[in-house]
């Protein structure tokens, strides 16, 4: 798999302009993802060659904040493009942008001088161990990780059950807490390559498996000062949270969309029968065309302290995802016994539409933190 770098076309500044960005990355997906898609969801395949060469593209790098403010809508909807052919792929991407939007966002300079043009570049990999610290934060779970001061930084120790986008060369951000002022949150990236830190492979899942994912273990990491995103971490995490969330809706949109096209391809065969589902095609054409707009509105403006904007992205990112088992649940009742054939892309899509539901946050937590206010 070759560079792109030297092919791409560029303005004055040697940024990939945005709407060239997204051509190129939905041009690597249709030729290089497409045949290697099954390989990834058996879990055979890790494709670190691949989003290396969407990072050449520009795919991680779009959302980069400029002048206090940062535009999401390049960033989901590159995401979305690979989303509509391997959603685990489309997860993998939301890890990595995720993990740029960490760093592009802390006000270390030393941490962002060091991995900023390398995270956004792809020329390193990487994710976000924020399953567990989101759940805590709504009382949902309590912080696996601790952490205690010493001379230049923090020793951290815990374990943390699943994170993705991961391999011995990768880093991550994550949060611990305090043992020496309780209560008190530092975010930080965990360097994979560390020998205090273990990656354990996971059982397998339902879908996803390709994804890089593992528990990790930390036994007395030493965290640097100029790995230390944020401390303390609140005002931090309440800055990042609706880009975290709202990058997420690039994997609804994508598989929704391919699960309207699978709709579509049996319409000749099956169409004289299926016309008596109460969900057609047309009726996902608009909820995605309802959820695309909505979502763009939302993500020009990441940084909006509003409560109401917030209470907003939570809404769109529960509506996301209980659109995307809506949407697989029909294609699949439309395939009928073809798609219940193991390895069909209906199958596949339904498996990962169940991921983008249960992914933190998951439906049930979305729904606890409209509940909660």
């Amino acid at each position: 798999m070759g560079s792109l770098g030297s092919n791409l076309a560029t303005d004055d500044t040697g940024v990939v302009p945005v709407p060239s960005m997204i051509k190129q990355v939905t041009a690597i997906v249709r030729k290089e993802l497409a045949p290697i898609a099954p390989a990834i969801d058996a879990g055979t395949v890790y494709p670190a060659e691949l989003l290396r060469h969407l990072g050449d593209a520009g795919a991680w790098g779009s959302h980069v904040p400029e002048n206090g403010a940062a535009d999401l809508n390049a960033a989901i909807q590159s995401i979305a493009a690979m989303g509509e052919i391997c959603g685990a792929t489309a997860f993998m991407a939301w890890c990595q942008n995720t993990l740029v939007w960490y760093i592009a966002n802390s006000a270390n300079k030393a941490l962002v001088d060091r991995l900023l043009d390398d995270t956004a570049s792809g020329r390193l990999l990487g994710g976000t161990g924020l399953s567990n610290p989101m759940k805590s934060f709504f009382g949902i779970e309590k912080l696996k990780l601790k952490g205690r001061k010493v001379e230049g930084g923090y020793v951290v120790r815990g374990v943390l059950p699943w994170v993705s986008n991961l391999g011995p060369d990768h880093m991550f951000g994550t949060i611990f807490e305090r043992e020496d002022a309780p209560g008190e949150i530092v975010m930080f990236i965990a360097d994979c390559a560390d020998p205090a830190v273990t990656l354990q492979p996971c059982q397998p899942f339902l879908a996803m498996d390709g994804t890089g994912t593992y528990g990790v273990q930390f036994r007395d990491l030493f965290v640097p000062d100029e790995l230390i995103l944020a401390d303390p971490a609140g005002p931090f995490v309440k800055k990042i949270r609706a880009g975290f969330i709202l990058l997420q809706a690039g994997m609804a949109l994508g598989l929704i969309k391919d699960c309207i096209k699978v709709m579509q391809e049996v319409e000749a065969p099956l169409g004289h029968v299926n016309r008596y589902l109460p969900q057609q095609p047309v009726n996902f054409s608009e909820l995605a065309a309802e959820l695309a707009h909505e979502t763009a509105a939302l993500a020009r403006d990441p940084f909006n302290p509003d409560e109401t904007y917030w209470r907003q992205v939570v809404a769109l990112r529960l509506r996301a995802g209980e659109a995307s088992v809506a949407a697989a649940h029909a294609a699949m009742l439309h395939c009928g016994a073809r798609g219940y054939i193991k390895g069909n892309r209906a199958e596949r899509r339904l498996r990962e539409a169940y991921f983008v539901a249960i992914v933190t946050p998951a439906t049930k937590q979305l729904r606890k933190m409209l509940a909660d206010g």
